[in-house]
């Protein structure tokens, strides 16, 4: 669809997804002089990098750079966020789209000053999806303690129960709304910026890697979480069945990537991450055994080529080249054999290990839902093709190509440029 010219138009913007990406283009595009709405369908803000303990590449907390954005955010009045939201449906065309956005009940209003007494009220617990369900948080809670929006929601699955009218009654500032309603907002937009993100590939579709059957193989976003000092441990890497301190782990690289039956294509960050995971356990764990089972080990670019080098140095690091064909819980129910085949000696290696982590593949969250906007492309594996040509409509970060948070910025200030290049009639 070419841009009408006698059509109406719009100067505002809308950016789906609040990750690195989605608030790098609202606010690239906010602080020139444009009204941006960020649309997301999480409680809070910030994305996968909200659930990281540390990023490239200085190793950064997610508090050093999203602390930074939701103040400037929050001083930005160009910036309308939508959180509990999702978009329905997108009609028109560039310079003028018609979005209709659903937004779900969180059944606090502004009122909340954080408090947390629903919280404690609240007898509910549910399993904690920002922790992967590695623990429990109640029905009444605060996502997490960098949520931005700093309010507490309370789970649709409470509403109706006497947790729901305790939650309501604890709450000294009539913030808690148990009559809150789903509403639509209908909003017109000169040009949409789908920064939906990504999603760590399911691990249990992996058969022989055994993740869901032997509860010591976790995910490289469980680690993240096991490392992160507001995780399900307070940052102590433990094994998940006793809680014991491990002394050896294995890292499965490319566990579903590089794979014709799961994911294709090469992630791109997983080699660096489970790099970083090295270092997450050698500050805990000094004497720590640590495999890593590669197909190839990839560290693009210099910086990222100093830190692989860096690994290699540490003599309790031993890199094993050979994709792993399964794994097997030991005879002590505890531990994990990990069986594979050294692709330069030919030996068949059989690995027993306290931990195993599993470098699952970066999946884009189109693969699973199809984004309701018709004139969208995909690659096969559900990544949005951008048409420059066409324009009105872009991808951003992880929605285009699998990409790190440096290069995720990156290509967000790019696509904040081209959603602004639609608004400017030529």
């Amino acid at each position: 669809m070419t841009e009408d010219k006698s059509a109406p138009f719009s100067g505002s913007i809308m950016v789906v997804g609040g990750g690195i990406s989605g608030l790098t283009t609202a606010l690239e595009a906010a602080e020139v002089g444009y009204e941006v709405f960020i649309v997301e369908k999480n409680p809070y803000l910030g994305g996968r990098v909200a659930q990281l303990n540390q990023y490239f590449p200085k190793l950064c907390p997610p508090t050093c750079g999203l602390e930074i954005n939701f103040r400037r955010i929050k001083d930005n009045p160009n910036i309308k966020v939508l959180t509990l939201a999702e978009v329905e449906s997108v009609s028109g065309g560039p310079g003028n789209y018609n979005v209709a956005v659903k937004l779900n009940p969180r059944y606090v209003n502004e009122n909340c000053t954080g408090c947390g007494a629903c919280a404690d009220a609240c007898q509910a617990e549910l399993p904690n999806e920002f922790n992967f369900g590695m623990n429990k948080t109640k029905g009444a809670y605060l996502p997490h303690e960098m949520a931005f929006p700093a309010r507490y929601v309370i789970s649709p699955q409470i509403i109706g129960t006497e947790d729901a009218k305790r939650c309501a009654e604890a709450c000294k500032y009539d913030a808690v709304d148990l009559e809150m309603q789903a509403k639509t907002l209908d909003l017109n937009v000169g040009s949409i910026v789908w920064a939906t993100g990504w999603e760590p590939y399911d691990a249990a579709k992996i058969d022989n890697l055994g993740f869901g059957r032997y509860p010591n193989i976790i995910t490289n976003m469980m680690m993240e979480r096991l490392a992160a000092p507001n995780g399900p441990t307070k940052g102590k890497i433990l094994r998940p069945s006793d809680d014991k301190e491990p002394e050896s782990f294995a890292f499965v690289q490319c566990a579903g990537s590089r794979d014709e039956n799961h994911l294709p294509y090469c992630s791109y960050i997983c080699c660096m991450a489970s790099l970083k995971h090295a270092t997450y356990i050698r500050e805990r764990y000094p004497e720590a055994k640590i495999y890593i089972f590669y197909i190839d080990m990839r560290a693009p670019g210099n910086r990222y080529e100093k830190f692989y080098k860096k690994i290699k140095e540490d003599e309790n690091v031993f890199f094993i080249k050979g994709k792993v064909a399964e794994v097997e819980q030991a005879d002590d129910n505890h531990q994990i054999t990990v069986v594979a085949e050294n692709a330069v000696t030919g030996e068949k290696i059989r690995q027993t290990v306290d931990m195993v982590v599993l470098a699952t593949g970066m999946q884009p969250t189109a693969a699973n839902a199809k984004l309701p906007a018709g004139e969208l492309k995909y690659t096969e594996d559900g990544f949005i093709i951008n048409d420059m040509e066409q324009g009105g409509m872009f991808a951003a970060g992880c929605a285009n190509k699998p990409a790190d948070v440096v290069s995720s910025n990156q290509n967000a200030t790019g696509m904040a440029l081209k959603a602004i290049q639609t608004l400017v009639r030529r």
